[in-house]
């Protein structure tokens, strides 16, 4: 089925690696143009956009001139913004109880994705309130759904993104008009090198499976094929403020 993305230009945060690097491609596959963005994944950003024929922009997505710079950056190069897939997102990897968590942490992991999340959002609907269209794919976490323990930070982040700020978004986005959306993707555990090789470990992946329907973990290009969906208006011109779990039916999380 055509997608409609075709000549489209797209930007993807964080879209150097895991679930980014499958989203960028799966984009340039429908013929959009890519802006890969990143901050430290310089040489994957530049080898993956001469890959795809996109390119790659550097932005700290914490720092609202930087994001100013990615938006303009991107409107040179592409030649137009159509679409906004705000990926960008840090898991920390260590396991730590609320109460043992400092506040360094906690306002560590909230700027790298919460901030970094609305900061995005805020430069493309800027921009989709002159253009006066616009799909925007914001990309939260089952841990936002059903939490996760030991990630307390994290998880409050990824659940601001999927309830409260989507759903304001998506309200506020109707003040530019009906061409204007925004949705998000939910990723439950997908193989990516941020779940590094605990990921892969039988144990481990018997946990996490027990309670999805679909006894395995996700791949990146499930969540990228979802996200094109979401982007494109032809396929989902009357979808607005949904969340698309991709998790292989996942219910909640073992209490461990």
């Amino acid at each position: 089925m055509d997608s409609g993305l075709d000549g489209k230009g797209v930007i993807v945060t964080g879209g150097a690696g895991g679930i980014g690097t499958a989203v960028s491609r799966a984009f340039a596959a429908e013929g959009a143009k890519v802006a890969v963005h990143y901050r430290s994944s310089e040489r994957a950003a530049i080898e993956l956009a001469g890959d795809i024929g996109g390119i790659a922009v550097r932005a700290d997505l914490r720092d609202p001139a930087d994001v100013k710079t990615l938006f303009a950056a991107a409107q040179e190069g592409l030649g137009r913004i159509d679409v906004c897939v705000a990926n960008a997102g840090v898991w920390p990897r260590e396991d730590v109880p609320i109460w043992e968590m400092d506040p360094e942490r906690w306002q560590a992991t909230i700027d790298s994705n919460l901030t970094a999340t609305f900061l995005t959002a805020r430069a493309f609907l800027g921009h989709a309130a002159s253009s006066g269209s616009g799909a925007l794919v914001l990309v939260g976490s089952t841990a936002g759904l059903f939490g996760e323990a030991g990630h307390a930070d994290y998880a409050a982040a990824k659940g601001a993104i999927v309830s409260g700020l989507l759903l304001s978004l998506k309200n506020e986005a109707a003040r530019i008009g009906p061409a204007v959306r925004i949705n998000a993707v939910a990723p439950g555990w997908t193989v990516t090198p941020m779940i590094g090789d605990k990921g892969l470990d039988p144990d481990h992946v018997a946990k996490v499976t027990s309670t999805m329907s679909l006894k395995k973990l996700g791949r990146p290009e499930d969540v990228a094929a979802q996200v094109v969906v979401l982007a494109s208006d032809r396929l989902a011109g009357h979808i607005s403020g949904q969340v698309v779990t991709v998790a292989g039916g996942m219910e909640g999380r073992q209490i461990l």
